[in-house]
C-alpha cells in the first residue's frame, strides 16, 4: 500500500526505519473489532510489505473486575459471574468454578449429577468448536454457507440448555455439590437424537471443508506453533495438543467422572493452521462417543449432596484450585478461604489469555492475511481474555 502526500489516516504510520532495500515499513492498527467478531481486540501490526515483522495483541476493553467482584459477594452470587467469561461455554466455566469450591468445602457429587455435569460439559465442547471453525473459514473469505451450518447446529444445542435451565447461553446450572435441576427422559431422549444428528453434521462438514484446496492452501506450513515454545509458554487445549503434545485435563486429573469413558486424544504434527483445525473435527467426534456413553449409562438418583448448604455457605479457612479441560484449555480457579461467606482470594487461569501469548510468535514472517486466520485458531473470547 502506498501512502498518499499529505495524508496520513490515524491508524497508519509510516516507520522511518525501513527494510534492507531501502523500503519503508508500515504500522496498522488492525481494531478494535466488532463484538460480534473475535472480541473488542486490537492488534497492532508492523509490515514490511504484506509480512508481519512485529505484532502486539492490545486487550482489556472489556475489562470487568471479575475477580475482586467475587471477593465481595458470597461463593454462590459468583456462579452467574463465571457464565459471562467464555459466554460460548457458561457450562464449563460453572464446573471449574464448582469443582473448586467443593475442593475447598469437602462436597461430594453424587453420580447422577456427574453424568449430567460430563453431558453438559461435552455438549458445551462441540457447540464451541463448530463455532470456532465457522468462524475460521469465514476468517478466510468463506462468507455465508460454513458459519450458518456451523450455527444451525449450535441453536440445536442451545435449544436444549434452554428447554433445562431456562437460559440460551448463560445458564448458572451447576450448583456447589451437584447440578440445580435433573434432567427429565425426554430431555435425555432428545438429547440422544440431537447427538445422531451431530454425527450426520460433522461428516457433512468435514467433507465440505476438510479437503477445500483454498481451505489447505490458506492453512498448511501457516502460523506454526512449535511444540518446545507450546509447553514453555503454558499453552493447554487443542492449541497444546495441535503441536503434538498429549496433554488433556480429563485424562490427567480424571475429574467428575470422565476415567469411566472410553475416548481419545486427537493430537497433531506440525502445529500448524491446519493440525488446529483438524484437532478440533477430531475432538467434537470424540465428545459424541463420550455423549452416547454417558446418555446409556447415567443412573437415577440424587442430583444435590446433601451436606450442600446453599444459604450461610462459609467453607473452612484454607485454599483450593479446582481446574477442567475447557473447549479452549485449562480453566482453573484458585480460591482462599477465611471462613467468611466471601473469597478471601478468588483468582482465574484463563485458557483464551494465556494461549494469546504467543500471537505475534506465529504471526511473524506471515501475510497480514494469515495474521486474521492466526487470531481466529487461538479461539478466544474476550470476556475471558480481559475479565
Amino acid at each position: 500500500m502506498s501512502a498518499v502526500a499529505g495524508a496520513n489516516p490515524r491508524n497508519f504510520e509510516l516507520l522511518p526505519k525501513g527494510d534492507a532495500n531501502g523500503g519503508e515499513l508500515l504500522e496498522i492498527s488492525m481494531g478494535p473489532h466488532h463484538p460480534s467478531t473475535h472480541g473488542v481486540f486490537r492488534m497492532d501490526v508492523v509490515l514490511d510489505g504484506e509480512k508481519v515483522v512485529k505484532l502486539k495483541p492490545v486487550f482489556g476493553y472489556l475489562h470487568r473486575n471479575h475477580e475482586k467482584i467475587a471477593e465481595g459477594t458470597s461463593y454462590l452470587a459468583s456462579m452467574p459471574y463465571t457464565d459471562r467469561l467464555d459466554y460460548f461455554c457458561s457450562m464449563t466455566n460453572n464446573w471449574a468454578y464448582a469443582l473448586s469450591v467443593e475442593k475447598l468445602a469437602g462436597l461430594t457429587v453424587p453420580e447422577r449429577a456427574e453424568y449430567i455435569r460430563v453431558i453438559m460439559a461435552e455438549l458445551t465442547r462441540v457447540l464451541n468448536h463448530i463455532c470456532l471453525i465457522g468462524f475460521f473459514v469465514q476468517d478466510m473469505g468463506a462468507l455465508g454457507t460454513p458459519l450458518m451450518y456451523a450455527f444451525r447446529e449450535r441453536e440445536r444445542i442451545l435449544d436444549l440448555f434452554e428447554e433445562l435451565t431456562g437460559a440460551r447461553m448463560m445458564c448458572n446450572y451447576l450448583r456447589f455439590g451437584g447440578v440445580r435441576c435433573d434432567v427429565s427422559e425426554s430431555w435425555l431422549k432428545r438429547a440422544g437424537e440431537e447427538v445422531v444428528k451431530l454425527e450426520s453434521f460433522m461428516d457433512e462438514f468435514e467433507q465440505l471443508v476438510a479437503q477445500n484446496e483454498i481451505v489447505m492452501a490458506r492453512t498448511q506450513g501457516i502460523g506454526v506453533l512449535p511444540r518446545e515454545l507450546a509447553i514453555n509458554a503454558s499453552i493447554t487445549g487443542p492449541m497444546l495438543r495441535a503441536s503434538g503434545v498429549n496433554y488433556d485435563v480429563r485424562k490427567v486429573d480424571k475429574y467428575g467422572i470422565y476415567d469411566r469413558f472410553e475416548f481419545k486424544i486427537p493430537l497433531g504434527e506440525h502445529g500448524d493452521l491446519y493440525d488446529r483445525y483438524m484437532i478440533r473435527v477430531l475432538e467434537m467426534r470424540e465428545s459424541v462417543k463420550i455423549l452416547k456413553q454417558a446418555l446409556r449409562d447415567i443412573p437415577d438418583g440424587p442430583i444435590m449432596d446433601s451436606k450442600a448448604k446453599l444459604r450461610g455457605f462459609r467453607p473452612k479457612p484454607g485454599e483450593a484450585y479446582g481446574r477442567i479441560e475447557s473447549p479452549k484449555g485449562e480453566l482453573g480457579f484458585y480460591l482462599i478461604s477465611d471462613g467468611s461467606p466471601n473469597p478471601y482470594r478468588y483468582r482465574v487461569r484463563p485458557p483464551s489469555f494465556i494461549n494469546l501469548t504467543i500471537l505475534e510468535d506465529m504471526c511473524l514472517g506471515q501475510r497480514v492475511a494469515d495474521a486474521v486466520i492466526i487470531l481466529g485458531s487461538v479461539d478466544i473470547v474476550l470476556g475471558e481474555v480481559d475479565r
